[in-house]
């Protein structure tokens, strides 16, 4: 199972240092003007300190937003920032990217079964974190990537998938030693 360590890191454009990451600072700005609701989640540049709004919610009836988002928005819930950070609507209006790098763990559930010649594996996401399967196979299985990349080639490594590029979604495969 893959699963998160941390949030990710924001990438986008500092107006203060043109430095680009950011990281969650956890906390919403919630604005009311008559019937209308702005909402954001501010964001801290990890060189300056700079904090960044990035849009939730932009001029929606107060009417139309449901009770329970609204109390999690006041309420700071870290459960949101993660559900937001992890939506592609979300993203692409305040055009922004994740970096996970160092922020998941791989629980392999124990490393007895890899001393068998022939190991079938199914890769489960806790959330959908762009990783390359490579480097995720090569460290549940305590070997090198360029050992998994000389499986691969001399067909040893087997999947359904391609396990060039990165993946997100759950995957199987088949190790022969």
């Amino acid at each position: 199972m893959v699963e998160p360590t941390r949030l990710p890191v924001v990438l986008r454009p500092c107006a203060a240092c043109a430095r680009g990451r950011f990281r969650a600072s956890g906390k919403f700005r919630v604005n009311a003007n008559h019937k209308l609701l702005d909402a954001w989640l501010l964001v801290l540049c990890t060189s300056c300190g700079v904090t960044a709004k990035l849009s939730v919610l932009e001029r929606v009836n107060v009417r139309s937003v449901r009770p329970e988002l609204l109390e999690r928005l006041h309420d700071n819930d870290l459960g949101l920032v993660a559900e937001l950070l992890q939506d592609p609507v979300v993203r692409h209006r305040n055009r922004v990217a994740l970096d996970w790098a160092g922020a998941w763990r791989l629980d392999t559930g124990g490393s007895a079964r890899l001393d068998r010649e022939v190991i079938d594996v199914s890769v489960r996401f806790a959330v959908r974190i762009p990783i390359r399967p490579v480097r995720l196979i090569a460290e549940g299985c305590g070997l090198s990537r360029a050992e998994i990349e000389r499986l691969l080639a001399d067909g040893k490594l087997v999947s359904a998938l391609r396990l060039s590029g990165k993946l997100s979604d759950d995957f199987t495969f088949t190790l022969k030693r």
